[in-house]
């Protein structure tokens, strides 16, 4: 039997419940390694991951530590999913995964993050920035909801890497766009079906549990901030004050 992989995270962001709801889909036994969020640039994490972002994991039936989810999920696609239960063996569609994964990496993620900072965490509020993230936010929406017309999923007829990676962020839509909308992704039809459909997954439902108890343990609210704290200013205060004493 498999020993369990090492999951190094934070829990507030949404890149290390991609690698956990992965490893779920998969049956793969892990253990949550719970670092604070003002402990990512510290030891014993930095030690793990020089680059001080979660999440990263350390294999120990591979003797293998990596560190970037996108790096992470193609690990596990390959070390673990014997049953091609999440891949495809063509050379079609495996390459069709790869192509969305990248494009979660390289536009999701990095467009959602900035468009959730400067619409929530930033102390001051810049309208250009704002406008410009937040549209980016809805260019990437588009893309998705065009490629996902008359289909239910990215790549063929099952539910994949490719879309897993990107449900955590677009579950986190209220807060990136700073509205206390319950149906964020109404404007592109498509994309909110196609979330509702993993989000009903029994490995996204296990994934945000997790995420529930350790966020509550760490006294975090849901968008990361600590309970009682507005905005990154003000939690940089309370981490001086705590530093402090």
């Amino acid at each position: 039997m498999a020993r369990p992989i090492e999951v190094w995270m934070s829990p507030p962001g949404p890149n290390p419940w991609k690698v956990v709801v992965v490893l779920e889909e998969l049956g793969v036994p892990y253990e949550i390694k719970p670092i604070r969020f003002e402990d990512i640039k510290k030891s014993p994490f930095i030690d793990v991951n020089p680059n001080g972002r979660a999440p990263a994991i350390i294999d120990p039936n591979t003797n293998l530590t990596l560190w970037e989810s996108g790096a992470i999920i193609l690990y596990l696609i390959e070390q673990y999913d014997t049953q091609k239960k999440l891949t495809f063996e063509s050379l079609r569609e495996k390459n069709l995964l790869n192509q969305w994964l990248m494009f979660q990496m390289s536009g999701q993620g990095p467009y959602f993050g900035q468009c959730g900072w400067f619409n929530v965490l930033h102390p001051e509020k810049l309208p250009s920035a704002i406008e410009r993230y937040s549209n980016e936010v809805k260019r990437v929406l588009g893309v998705l909801d065009q490629s996902l017309h008359g289909k239910q999923w990215l790549v063929g007829d099952k539910c994949t890497y490719a879309d897993l990676s990107f449900v955590t962020w677009n579950d986190r839509m209220d807060m990136v766009l700073g509205v206390p909308d319950s149906k964020p992704l109404k404007e592109f039809p498509n994309v909110e079906a196609w979330h509702n459909r993993m989000i009903s997954r029994k490995s996204f439902r296990k994934a945000m549990e997790i995420r529930e108890k350790m966020m509550d343990e760490q006294g975090l609210m849901p968008n990361g901030m600590p309970k009682g704290v507005n905005n990154m200013a003000e939690y940089e205060d309370k981490m001086k004050q705590e530093e402090g004493n």
